[in-house]
């Protein structure tokens, strides 16, 4: 068996990574800060940092005009897509906070955004599935509950264009996929990583970025 990158990320390291990185712009930076002061608890649902230049880069690669992101937050993650959209790209952000989502809707409003954002305040089942049924979405960013991640992906999947793009996050689970009886959230990210693996639809790549990163392409 070959043996992956022994490459350990220290707190140095990390940082090495972030500076050669596109740095975040002052508005993404303080929502980052206003997420861990309001919310210090629950910040860790945010996106990591270098998520932010990654989603950017692949909205931009991938040529996104229409993405769909389920769970939306503070919105860091749809604010960095959104600033990658061109202006008559359009992003539905899909979340069940609107005390969440109310520090997003002022960020993307202070970087000339907000009208590229449509936020929808609604179990995001219900609102993907009132979504046309056609092949559709150029790219989409899943980081929601993970109980969930299986529907999310069999709504999404037809709506997704040939080469259309699904991002899944902590497909890793701080670990727990390996755990010989995981809790629930590490089983169902398990069976996720199963199920998104063996569907032919699409093509998918899991990398080891943050809790895990998982990049799907519709065939």
């Amino acid at each position: 068996m070959t043996k992956g990158n022994s490459t350990k990320i220290t707190d140095e390291l990390y940082q090495y990574v972030l500076a050669h990185n596109p740095p975040l712009d002052e508005i993404q930076r303080g929502l980052v800060r206003t997420t861990w002061e309001k919310f210090p608890e629950s910040a860790g649902m945010q996106s990591a940092e270098e998520q932010g230049p990654l989603l950017a880069f692949l909205v931009r690669l991938t040529g996104a005009r229409h993405i769909v992101e389920v769970g939306t937050f503070t919105g860091f993650s749809a604010l960095s897509m959104a600033r990658a959209l061109p202006a008559d790209g359009r992003l539905i952000a899909c979340d069940i906070s609107e005390e969440w989502t109310a520090y997003g809707r002022e960020a993307w409003a202070a970087a000339g955004v907000a009208d590229r954002i449509d936020l929808r305040i609604a179990p995001a089942l219900e609102t993907l599935r009132a979504m046309p049924a056609e092949p559709h979405v150029d790219m989409a960013y899943v980081d929601a509950d993970k109980e969930n991640q299986i529907l999310y992906w069999e709504e999404l999947v037809p709506r997704l264009r040939p080469g259309g793009l699904i991002v899944t996050d902590n497909t890793l689970y701080h670990g727990t996929v390996l755990d010989e009886s995981p809790q629930s959230r590490g089983a169902s990210v398990r069976a996720f990583n199963e199920h998104a693996l063996a569907d032919t639809r699409m093509e998918s790549v899991l990398l080891a970025i943050s809790d895990g990163l998982t990049l799907s392409r519709k065939r």
